[in-house]
């Protein structure tokens, strides 16, 4: 965001990002390649649009062009909706002449990363779903079917099994000490949110993300291919690789790699190629080093960026393919050994019914 644009609050940022951004800039793109002012463009965009707080921001831009101002001007007072590479995509657009060309890189750049965010989001919908709904019949089960099984078989005289004993009692303090639960819980949230804003907490946080077993290398292979692709098409519209470096390192939404490639500019800034700064860079993998340093060597960084970015992507699909395949039976093994334990607590007493009676 420009220095001397202030920001403008809008609502339902999330849902414009999601259901509107992606659209308008494919729209933009062909409005303005087919030969349309950006003025004309803007005014039936913001005609056309449904989202009422959408339709706000389009107003607002359409105001900002007639009175004078550059889009990317307009675009920089909303930047939780247009962010730093969207608006120096922009610009790079509105000083190389190439306008829709660039916008039409910047909108496949979005629809891919909205259409891995919607394949990760599948993926884990289905275990998420699951996961709630055994933790919520097992909750069910020990809070309102475990004790009166216990009632039932109190009068007898003898202790319960151990296993429906335990149960009873997680039954018993979760009615009486609810409340510290649900303090103690939020407490642990906030403190751990407060935890994770400081620099050192989401360092650490961001670093523990990238070595988890599995999920730690598709976080890492997502992240990588993004700064491929968005490296790749920044310096295809003309944006220089120091401003590029800087953009691309505050969109990668992780620390540690945020860190890593904003040493290597610095490196790149004293004159070294961008092969050389990253090599041994933290989490930065060698392949990709090795095949920037063939692109440099070539001049072709940008086509090899994008080969990189290709082969990350594809690995990416891979492995959320993989790990849907996989997760499904554990998720029953997991139902089966949450439900069953409980089951066979409220049962193990009508098992022994005949050493409880004697």
């Amino acid at each position: 965001m420009a220095k001397d644009t202030a920001e403008i609050k809008v609502k339902g940022v999330r849902g414009i990002v999601n259901k509107e951004l992606v659209p308008f800039t494919k729209q933009l793109a062909s409005m303005t390649g087919a030969g349309m002012s950006i003025l004309s463009t803007m005014q039936t965009l913001e005609e056309q649009a449904e989202n009422p707080e959408f339709k706000k921001v389009l107003n607002h831009l359409l105001k900002s062009i007639e009175g004078g101002d550059p889009l990317s001007r307009g675009l920089a007072a909303f930047p939780r909706i247009f962010d730093e590479m969207y608006v120096n995509m922009v610009i790079a657009g509105e000083q190389s002449g190439e306008f829709a060309g660039i916008l039409k890189r910047l909108a496949t750049i979005l629809q891919s990363g909205a259409r891995l965010k919607k394949k990760v989001k599948s993926a884990m919908t289905y275990p998420t779903v699951i996961v709630s709904i055994a933790l919520l019949m097992s909750w069910g089960l020990i809070q309102f079917v475990v004790p009166i099984f216990a009632e039932m078989f109190a009068g007898a005289g003898k202790p319960l099994p151990t296993l429906t004993q335990s149960l009873v009692n997680i039954a018993d303090f979760i009615k009486a000490w609810w409340y510290l639960i649900i303090v103690v819980a939020v407490a642990g949230i906030v403190v751990f949110g407060k935890w994770k804003a400081t620099e050192s907490g989401r360092s650490k946080f961001d670093a523990f993300k990238l070595r988890m077993p599995v999920f730690g290398q598709l976080v890492l292979k997502a992240s990588i291919g993004r700064f491929a692709r968005l490296l790749s098409q920044m310096i295809g519209c003309g944006v220089p690789i120091l401003k590029s470096l800087d953009v691309v390192a505050g969109s990668l939404g992780n620390y540690v790699l945020e860190k890593s490639v904003i040493s290597a500019r610095r490196e790149v800034e004293q004159g070294n190629q961008l092969n050389t700064a990253l090599e041994g860079k933290p989490f930065i993998p060698l392949l990709m080093v090795r095949m920037i340093a063939a692109g440099e060597k070539a001049g072709r960084l940008e086509d090899m960026l994008d080969s990189v970015a290709d082969a990350y992507d594809e690995e990416v699909e891979t492995m959320l393919a993989t790990l849907t395949s996989l997760m499904e039976p554990f998720i029953m093994v997991f139902l089966g050994a949450i439900i069953g334990t409980i089951v066979m607590a409220m049962f193990l007493p009508i098992f022994n019914m005949g050493s409880l009676a004697s």
